[in-house]
């Protein structure tokens, strides 16, 4: 009987244990008929090719994309932080502290330097949630498995993610080394507060460069990525250096720091030094603009200045505007390191000059801006850069606004005459002393003082600013042959409809900035030669190589005999003239005063030697404001910044000046114009 019972019981165990293969074995066909007549079969198969294109044709610079650019001044200081979706710099791993390396190992996966790309367990463990939880639960990737998430997915938690970062972790390993995967890895995961790479983070946290932080500082910032909401050193530090006391125990346990070193970071009080956010409003938007047109160059796109018709314009704006969304992006996501010629003292001298020389004036519109403002450029008549901007007074306003300097435009009044009337008339055989006749005009201007002089020198009526004369004078000249050197000098706002003898006294249809006015007088200054006015210096990748190098090359615009002689009289115009008494002490010193209809628009356009300036006052909805001259509040601004930035330079006076033998008939007319 007992014999009986035993062989019953195996019997059963038998069964038993064969009735649950049969099942096994019936589970798995049915997965597997499920697996292919559900389309899983096509579906993971279609995942894997993707995986394998997606590391077929990335190289080392896909995982340096998106990095964060930066700004410098003439003196090396950081003007701007360009950020376009992250904060991300690109450091080798050859150029960071071994202790990197060895934390994230240590932390993130012991064995990395072992597997191919798998945590087969970690698989497992997610398996395992998916069935109990019905839902895939993070965890137990590896740092290769991490790097594919990161840069060519999404952080989505499902099978299918899972599954092509397991697919696209083991391409990774086929065709990169661990080194260089290490080095992705480090440089692109996340650290919290829009920090991507360790060098955005080490800047961060402990305004430091990454070869320059402590065993301590790099522990805390290795354990960040686990779980950067968590272990936010901004908020929750306590939890952070927790957490940074468990990286430092897993080194030690891995035997790559001694317990000397150990002991030593676990007793380093971490201390956050987070770096003060650089907002140099105008000088920021002005190399931005200047920098994205310099790609914009680098590409080969063509810039135009006049049009046959609007349909040509309008295509060309699109043109512009996508190559410039481009670019753009281009700037902010490169990683480029822009090396600039603006000077932040005297752009601060500059901003000071019209903060002050407008300080009365506290009318706020419905915005909250200053309504009456000022713009103003500086450019180095050495070289023809751009030395400082001012788009407008300074307000504490988050954000960027509007640079005016650049980007507004208004009616330049007689600031335009040497530009379009008087350089291009001395071309044309005209003296400082030929004879001109100041008399009204029919259906012409009258002059700012209502008065007449009848016959003078042109060097009087230049003085004078004589409204008569500049229309007369541009009508021999004709407005096309005079708007032409202003087309010749790239400004930007012209329109057919400028072609009347009114532009001579400033009357556009869209008008000028204060940049191009800088650049109109500078190219006097620099004997007839113009030169692009602006900011970019030299643009390089991160790792240093030149992707753009500016040239300046110069254009003759007018003639070197004309453009002295311009000076020349320029030059009167300060010492008795319409700008009498605002010249730059010890300094040879031309300039104009510019007024516009009703006192809306007053501006200053002068040069020394050494740099030229030009500056506009007005508001923004131009309006009437008494007392609005070019010699009283612009006048006043480029007279208190020239002084300054000439202070201590030793004096120089212009080039010589080639007189004209102009041929002066008996009426006091010039002939042969």
């Amino acid at each position: 009987m007992a014999k009986k019972r035993k062989k019953s019981k195996r019997e059963k165990r038998i069964w038993r244990f064969l009735r649950i293969q049969i099942f096994l074995i019936l589970l798995v066909l049915g997965a597997i008929l499920f697996y292919y007549l559900s389309g899983y079969a096509a579906k993971v198969a279609s995942m894997r090719k993707e995986a394998a294109t997606f590391v077929s044709k990335s190289t080392a610079e896909t995982f340096k994309q998106s990095q964060t650019s930066i700004a410098y001044d003439s003196d090396g200081n950081i003007i701007s932080i360009l950020k376009g979706d992250k904060d991300s710099y690109y450091v080798p791993i050859s150029d960071m502290p071994p202790y990197v390396e060895q934390a994230f190992i240590s932390v993130e996966d012991k064995k990395f330097k072992e597997h191919h790309g798998i945590d087969y367990k970690g698989i497992a463990r997610a398996a395992w949630g998916m069935l109990k939880n019905g839902r895939v639960s993070g965890g137990g990737s590896t740092i290769t498995q991490q790097l594919a998430r990161n840069v060519f997915l999404n952080q989505d938690i499902t099978w299918e993610r899972k599954l092509e970062e397991i697919f696209i972790a083991s391409e990774l390993e086929e065709k990169y080394t661990k080194n260089q995967i290490l080095e992705f890895y480090i440089n692109n995961i996340y650290y919290g507060n829009g920090f991507y790479g360790i060098q955005a983070a080490a800047k961060g946290y402990f305004n430091k460069d990454v070869k320059d932080l402590s065993l301590s500082e790099i522990a805390l910032l290795a354990g960040i990525p686990n779980s950067p909401t968590e272990y936010d050193p901004l908020l929750h530090l306590d939890k952070a250096i927790a957490r940074r006391n468990i990286v430092l125990s897993g080194m030690l346990e891995d035997r790559v720091i001694s317990k000397n070193s150990y002991d030593n970071a676990m007793a380093e009080s971490i201390v956050l030094s987070q770096p003060g956010k650089v907002h140099n409003n105008y000088q920021e938007t002005f190399t931005f603009y200047c920098a994205t047109k310099a790609l914009m160059e680098k590409e080969g796109f063509k810039f135009k200045y006049t049009f046959k018709n609007d349909a040509e314009k309008q295509k060309y704006d699109a043109q512009y505007n996508e190559a410039y969304e481009r670019c753009n992006k281009q700037l902010y996501n490169g990683g480029y390191r822009i090396y600039t010629s603006l000077d932040s003292k005297m752009q601060a001298i500059l901003q000071d000059a019209i903060d002050s020389g407008l300080g009365a004036f506290t009318d706020l519109g419905e915005d909250g801006i200053y309504e009456l403002q000022g713009s103003a450029a500086c450019i180095d008549n050495d070289n023809g850069f751009v030395k400082a901007i001012v788009g407008g007074r300074t307000q504490d306003i988050s954000g960027y606004t509007l640079n005016r300097a650049y980007q507004s435009y208004r009616q330049p009044g007689s600031t335009i005459k040497p530009l379009i009337v008087y350089t291009p008339l001395l071309e044309r055989g005209f003296t400082a002393d030929s004879i001109v006749v100041d008399q009204p005009i029919e259906g012409g201007p009258s002059n700012a003082d209502k008065s007449y002089s009848g016959q003078m020198t042109l060097r009087r009526a230049v003085q004078l600013s004589k409204n008569t004369v500049a229309w007369s004078m541009f009508e021999r000249i004709t407005p096309k042959a005079g708007l032409a050197y202003l087309e010749n000098m790239e400004f930007t706002g012209l329109d057919e409809r400028d072609q009347t003898l009114a532009a001579a006294l400033g009357g556009f249809t869209n008008g000028v900035s204060a940049v191009e006015m800088a650049k109109g007088y500078a190219t006097l200054a620099n004997d007839g030669m113009y030169r692009n006015a602006t900011c970019i210096k030299k643009i390089t990748d991160f790792e240093g190589n030149t992707v753009y190098q500016s040239e300046q090359q110069e254009k003759e615009i007018y003639k070197e005999n004309a453009a002295r002689a311009m000076t020349d009289i320029l030059q009167s115009v300060v010492s008795g003239g319409t700008a009498a008494g605002l010249g730059v002490s010890n300094q040879a010193t031309a300039g104009k005063t510019g007024t516009t209809n009703d006192n809306k628009d007053g501006w200053f356009c002068g040069y020394t030697p050494y740099y030229t300036t030009a500056v506009w006052v007005g508001y923004d909805m131009p309006k009437k404001l008494p007392g609005l001259y070019g010699s009283s509040y612009p006048g006043e601004i480029w007279h208190n910044f020239m002084n300054s930035i000439h202070n201590g330079l030793e004096h120089k006076d212009f080039m010589g000046v080639t007189q004209f033998i102009g041929e002066v008939s008996t009426d006091g007319n010039v002939n042969g114009v």
